[in-house]
């Protein structure tokens, strides 16, 4: 390993660069151990407070985490991390910025899951759409989670999820309005079918134009319930 020493200018900030930059370069992975201070002091021929400096620096950035007793890890990427706040209550202009959202990421999930689905991911998406009975909010949502896990994608399905749970409450009311119209929930269930046969028959430009068609659909009707309830 290829270290270089380091000036007595700014030397905490220059050894918490030079860590990082290692991460970046993969000497250290997520989920390793990094040398003792002691250690990282010869590495870098440095003083002890530098080096101590340096992880507090790291620590507070969230790249290390340091475990009493054992000592100082990479920390392993979150990507939950990336959405704490999805707690929004949309009105009509959120609505139609997050679909234009659903139907640039859902329609590439669509594609990838035709892809790279596998007979369990076909298994769970056709248990969600196969009986007789008109689906609620959490049938939906668990058909399109499916579809983001069959793509094998954690940020997309972090992405889905975020977005899912920033709907939710204007979507469960938009599945009890389906229940007074069992002609229009009937037509995303066959939606939802299509969707599926595009993905089990490795169809990925079907499937994409499967998932714009029920995007589009669900966003014009939904918007429908929400100005009848004003």
């Amino acid at each position: 390993m290829i270290v270089k020493k380091i000036s007595t200018r700014k030397i905490s900030e220059i050894a918490s660069e030079q860590i990082e930059e290692m991460i970046a370069k993969g000497s250290f992975k997520p989920g390793d151990k990094l040398p003792s201070v002691r250690e990282l002091c010869e590495l870098f021929g440095v003083g002890r407070s530098a080096v101590r400096d340096a992880l507090t620096s790291l620590q507070g950035k969230g790249i290390v985490h340091v475990k009493q007793g054992e000592g100082t890890y990479i920390t392993r990427f979150d990507s939950s991390k990336l959405f704490n706040n999805p707690h929004l209550h949309p009105d009509i202009k959120d609505i139609q910025e997050l679909f234009q959202a659903r139907k640039m990421v859902e329609t590439g999930l669509a594609e990838m899951a035709a892809a790279n689905r596998s007979e369990e991911d076909l298994g769970m998406m056709k248990r969600l759409i196969s009986d007789e009975s008109i689906h609620g909010w959490e049938e939906d949502y668990q058909f399109h989670m499916a579809i983001a896990r069959a793509a094998g994608n954690d940020i997309l399905i972090q992405f889905v999820q975020f977005i899912s749970e920033t709907l939710k409450k204007s979507m469960i009311d938009f599945h009890h309005y389906l229940e007074t119209r069992a002609d229009i929930a009937r037509k995303i269930e066959e939606q939802h079918l299509e969707i599926y046969l595009s993905i089990k028959n490795k169809q990925p430009d079907q499937a994409h134009q499967n998932m714009v068609d029920h995007l589009e659909l669900v966003e014009k009707l939904l918007q429908m319930s929400i100005l009848q309830e004003q």
